[in-house]
């Protein structure tokens, strides 16, 4: 995070937005994140198969919450959007190993949306930090 001031931009080295936005905005205990992809965080491609793509975005999702000074602990809330939105398998699959006790799991919703650049799922999340 840089700065004292309320609001702190958020940037973490291995996912970058091609816009000259951060990854996410943290004010008080409130951290927002921008949309995440699936990117390969040390090539920036994007893998061609859903599964590489969701466990790329579940890692850019804890980094990102741990550079806000939180961890997925304090994941509130999480948006994913799916090229094809029946296909919530390979999210599930990630979403288990990150939140395994289903009596501590953040809400979700999953929408469909046309994507670019090959992507096939992407997310955001809101977290509360103490």
């Amino acid at each position: 995070m840089t700065s004292s001031r309320r609001r702190r931009s958020v940037h973490i080295g291995e996912f970058k937005h091609a816009n000259p936005i951060p990854n996410a905005c943290r004010i008080n205990n409130l951290l927002m994140s921008g949309v995440i992809l699936g990117r390969d965080p040390k090539t920036s491609e994007m893998p061609p198969d859903l599964e590489s793509q969701c466990a790329n975005m579940f890692a850019h999702m804890k980094a990102i919450v741990e550079a806000g000074g939180g961890s997925t602990d304090d994941i509130i809330k999480m948006t994913v959007w799916l090229k094809d939105r029946s296909n919530r398998g390979p999210v599930n699959v990630e979403w288990l190993k990150m939140f395994p006790d289903e009596h501590s799991r953040p809400a979700r919703h999953a929408l469909s949306m046309e994507m670019e650049g090959g992507a096939l799922v992407q997310c955001d999340f809101t977290a509360v930090i103490d």
